[in-house]
């Protein structure tokens, strides 16, 4: 057992993507000789090459247009689009391309392919550089969605996620690059769409993915000194989703919170309350509710994100309505 920062098992796990397999290659902005905007390709390059670990221009729709290329015809790309809200550039690669190959040619071409991106709020960088957009994918079919919570979930994913047959948007958020968490010597591969239990809890399910895990595990811990015990579910993908899993949970607390940083509207969350609605409607003691950001950009101002953004507080605030109890009781 080792501890190791979030950043570090990014690297990680790339590193032995790499050494392990020929045919992986990472493309990306600043990635080569910088290491990457947030240090997450450092020393990869002197490692394994800059044939391997290639800077690219500032033209993401064209880099993975070339990832998409590659790998149809037999690598296995790792692109890094430095900031999520850079991904806009390239929907079109993403959308029409990779995630479409296998199903347009009757399965005759493939485009395994990792797309590494980071996003959120937390580092002050404003409404161009600060959004959390993994919902726009969900609505992706062929694209799997990925989004880890701990160093250990990075690797064991990323394991996962390099060896499938289609795209994977594996998505970082950047105020846990820094955090640090245990990571066993062998790290076993995780499949996508198995979640897991962080907390266990009687009153609560509050259901989560990335830093909005370890927020909901604050809220709970604040909340036990209110008596109310919340168990915490960590997704950790998206599609798939583990709705069993959040079922199981439900059948004894009875009630869900579904929290993420991403705006409200049109949110993820909203997806799996209508799922839990459909399968689960008995097990409901009280209508689902969700913890979200405010639908406006992301102010640069430290106080005005604040405000806006999800995080423990309103994670707190939505289990006590959640419970029926008055604000007051804060």
């Amino acid at each position: 057992m080792q501890e190791m920062t979030f950043v570090e098992a990014v690297r990680e796990a790339q590193a032995e993507a790499l050494a392990s397999d020929d045919r992986v290659f990472i493309m990306g902005q600043e990635i080569g000789e910088y290491g990457g905007v947030f240090r997450a390709t450092e020393g990869l390059a002197e490692r394994f090459g800059t044939h391997r670990v290639r800077d690219m221009p500032i033209a993401e729709q064209s880099m993975l247009g070339a990832g998409v290329g590659a790998a149809v015809m037999g690598m296995r790309p790792i692109v890094e689009v430095m900031f999520m809200d850079f991904i806009a550039c390239g929907m079109d690669a993403i959308v029409s391309h990779a995630a479409k190959m296998r199903y347009m040619s009757g399965d005759q071409m493939r485009a395994p392919m990792v797309i590494r991106t980071q996003g959120g709020s937390g580092t002050h960088h404003g409404s161009q550089h600060s959004q959390t957009l993994e919902s726009w994918f969900l609505h992706v079919p062929g694209l799997a969605v990925v989004v880890p919570s701990t160093p250990s979930d990075v690797i064991g994913l990323f394991r996962t996620s390099i060896e499938l047959d289609h795209p994977v948007l594996f998505v970082e958020h950047r105020a846990l690059y820094r955090t640090t968490g245990t990571v066993p010597d062998q790290v076993e591969a995780i499949p996508l769409g198995r979640g897991v239990q962080r907390r266990y809890g009687d009153d609560v399910t509050v259901a989560a993915v990335g830093k909005s895990v370890r927020q909901a595990l604050i809220a709970a811990r604040q909340l036990d000194a209110e008596g109310v015990s919340v168990e915490v579910i960590d997704l950790r993908t998206l599609v798939p989703m583990d709705v069993d899993l959040v079922l199981e949970s439900l059948s004894r607390t009875h009630r869900l919170v579904v929290a993420h940083e991403a705006v409200e509207r049109g949110g993820w969350a909203g997806e799996l309350i209508s799922r839990v609605v459909a399968e689960g409607f008995d097990e409901l003691d009280a209508p689902p509710l969700r913890a979200a950001s405010l639908a406006t950009p992301v102010p640069f101002a430290r106080e005005l994100e604040a405000e806006m953004i999800c995080d423990e507080r309103l994670i707190a605030r939505r289990v006590r309505e959640c419970l029926g109890m008055p604000e007051s009781w804060a």
